[in-house]
């Protein structure tokens, strides 16, 4: 398994170490997110070519889901990236690190390229998968995947709409999947991966993709995407956004409480 995923390692590592390096140029760290999409698409990608085992529809199969996940998320980031000044989240480390926030990011972005290559394991797993032809999980796998994507386009579709209205500058959105959840993208995301581990039931590996989902949320909920988010929400709307926090779900969609 690790002569195929050592080459992905070294080209997620230059990737990242060449943006870190524009970055400090531009100041816009934005970048390290548009390219962990990329780069952990195009890892899945390699993975699912890379191993031949089960069926080569299997392999092509994922290999696309993995591929077009990538390519979807990327463009969303990079016109984000390119349309608006630094992430508040960026900004908030360059302020707070002074001096210190270059080596910081450095870190940061090699870690990004370790992520990468992470979170693409499932894809692993689901190529590994042994049976000779698809079955009833596969179909499974692909309906999950079909679903999650189109609920993080509506849901990245609905803030966008919601944000590019002058009336609505320094609101909270909660309309649509954000009445449901504070963070939809984040979850329809997650659900994303739950495709992999349908596809690759009977692998000798299959334990590793659930252990890759728990830590996803773990990481999402705690360390780097839910904490950061709320925390510029919470700078950047104040007492607004602490009503949110109190009336909705911080991630699975769930009914919203009275205030």
């Amino acid at each position: 398994m690790f002569d195929v995923i050592w080459p992905a390692l070294v080209f997620c590592s230059v990737l990242m170490f060449v943006l870190w390096l524009i970055q400090m140029k531009t100041h816009n760290a934005g970048t390290v997110d548009v390219a962990w999409s990329f780069a952990t698409g195009l890892v899945g990608i390699w993975f699912a070519y890379a191993v031949v085992e089960g069926t080569y529809l299997r392999n092509m199969l994922v290999g696309a889901m993995i591929g077009l996940w990538g390519i979807r998320l990327g463009l969303h980031l990079f016109h984000r990236v390119m349309n608006e000044t630094e992430d508040g989240r960026y900004r908030y480390m360059r302020e707070s690190l002074g001096d210190n926030v270059q080596p910081v990011m450095f870190i940061f972005f090699q870690i990004q390229a370790g992520w990468a290559i992470l979170f693409a394991l499932p894809i692993l797993v689901a190529v590994s998968n042994p049976a000779t032809s698809l079955g009833l999980l596969d179909y499974l796998g692909i309906a999950v995947w079909v679903l999650s994507i189109l609920g993080e386009l509506i849901a990245d579709k609905q803030l966008a709409d919601f944000r590019n209205n002058p009336d609505n500058k320094g609101k909270v959105c909660k309309l649509g999947l954000w009445r449901y959840s504070r963070h939809p993208n984040y979850f329809f995301e997650w659900l994303h991966w739950f495709a992999y581990i349908l596809i690759g039931y009977g692998s000798d590996i299959w334990w590793l993709a659930w252990a890759i989902m728990v830590l996803m949320l773990v990481f999402l909920l705690k360390v780097t995407g839910v904490p950061h988010t709320e925390n510029q929400s919470l700078r950047s709307r104040g007492e607004a956004y602490r009503e949110y926090q109190r009336t909705t779900s911080i991630f699975f969609p769930l009914p919203p409480k009275s205030a």
